[in-house]
């Protein structure tokens, strides 16, 4: 007997109940985009104790540092208010301990960039935005 599959909108309601499942979703869907774009990866959810990075990659000579914020919804409806000055300097300090791991990219040009990812049911493109230095 065949399965059916669920409806399309219950399909993509865990991602709605489980940041997990939709943050994944929404790193994965950037770094698709990165990678076409001839990015390669180097580390994924690089934890230490002062916080974590969704996605670090380079290109010859270059580093990128990626936070991804997938949303359904919320005030602003991307998700650009979660981006504030304390998560910037987490994500700095987060940033320095992965150097220290990699003191050999210590030298190299590193820029840092937001994707707002929205998740389904909203359709639309990646928001790449690049905070102020």
């Amino acid at each position: 007997m065949l399965q059916r599959l669920p409806s399309p909108s219950l399909r993509r309601a865990p991602l709605r109940r489980h940041p997990r499942l939709a943050g994944g979703w929404a790193e994965q869907r950037a770094l698709r985009l990165l990678r076409q774009r001839g990015w390669r990866l180097l580390a994924r959810n690089w934890r230490c104790r002062w916080g974590e990075l969704d996605l670090v990659l380079q290109k010859p000579g270059r580093l990128l540092l990626v936070e991804v914020k997938g949303r359904s919804s919320g005030i602003d409806g991307w998700g650009a208010a979660s981006l504030s000055r304390g998560k910037r300097q987490r994500l700095e300090r987060a940033w320095s301990c992965w150097l220290l791991e990699h003191p050999q990219r210590a030298g190299w040009p590193v820029q840092l960039v937001y994707a707002l990812v929205p998740l389904p049911p909203r359709r639309g493109p990646v928001r790449w935005i690049r905070p102020p230095c």
